[in-house]
């Protein structure tokens, strides 16, 4: 796995950015100065679309603008409002990262990336990413879009592996720019989201087309381990969702009878609600009833 020339990086960058400058979604956490709103967002778009995040996101930032206010809050009014965008962890994981932000930052998300990624729930990905779209530092941000268009254009390959590897990354970060990194990352991030799609690719749209070698190759099929959808019909992760929902809509502490009219299935239900239990997602009282 080898690298373009001098030139042929130089001429993707300007290409990229040129069609990023055209072509990008205007989103309510881009160009603004608030890495708490970037966050935010980047956590929120872990395995979910932007157009279920969207609402989610501007109802949260009016709620809890700032870390400190989300951070007053309980845990479970983070769940509460994370609402249907799946992984509920995640906004625990939020809210605990503005409790850190809050008491050991003063409030403010730190800019440097050994801090960020010290926060809870941030990892690699998360820290570069923050550094960079709020910062404009300079890292390789690897999400699965920036990897596909990565993937196709330089490897020849219709899909990265299933997890980043050092050559990938050795690779990624030989043709990040010294300049302007932060949006070459956006640029093929939003590149993968619009244009090189997982299954449906507008090559007659892509601005590197030109270098592509999977396009060069034929679009040669993917020759790795088969690329599986997640089930969900009658799945732990449809129950815990199911269980959840009931107790997200309610106005108050429920009954137990309430969660079990909400699954059928009586050993699954119980096993997802032990799970929620012990990950902190459900809180059972005294009296019996369950609260998030």
């Amino acid at each position: 796995m080898t690298a373009p020339s001098t030139d042929t990086v130089a001429r993707l960058h300007e290409d990229v950015l040129a069609w990023f400058e055209q072509s990008a979604r205007d989103l309510p956490w881009r160009g603004v100065d608030d890495a708490w709103a970037v966050l935010v967002s980047e956590l929120m778009l872990q395995q979910t679309p932007v157009s279920r995040v969207l609402p989610v996101f501007e109802a949260w930032m009016r709620r809890w603008p700032t870390p400190a206010d989300l951070a007053a809050e309980p845990s479970g009014e983070a769940v509460r409002a994370w609402g249907r965008l799946g992984y509920p962890r995640r906004a625990q994981r939020l809210h605990a990262a503005a409790v850190a932000i809050t008491q050991d930052h003063g409030g403010r998300v730190p800019d440097d990336h050994a801090e960020l990624l010290a926060l809870p729930g941030v990892g690699e990905y998360t820290a570069a990413a923050v550094a960079s779209f709020a910062f404009g530092q300079r890292h390789v941000v690897m999400d699965t879009n920036v990897r596909r268009v990565l993937a196709r254009v330089l490897e020849g390959v219709q899909h990265p592996a299933r997890s980043v590897t050092a050559a990938e990354r050795q690779l990624a970060t030989a043709v990040l720019p010294d300049h302007d990194a932060h949006r070459w990352a956006a640029g093929t991030m939003e590149l993968g989201a619009l244009v090189c799609t997982a299954r449906s690719p507008r090559c007659d749209a892509c601005p590197v087309a030109w270098a592509c070698r999977w396009r060069a190759a034929g679009y040669p099929e993917h020759d790795g381990p088969p690329r599986r959808g997640q089930a969900w019909a009658g799945t732990d992760r449809q129950c815990r969702g199911r269980l959840m929902a009931v107790l997200r809509e309610a106005d108050g502490p429920l009954p137990k009878a309430a969660l079990d009219a909400a699954w059928d299935e009586e050993v699954q239900r119980e096993r997802c609600l032990d799970g929620l239990l012990d990950e902190g997602l459900v809180t059972v009282h005294r009296d019996g009833t369950f609260t998030l």
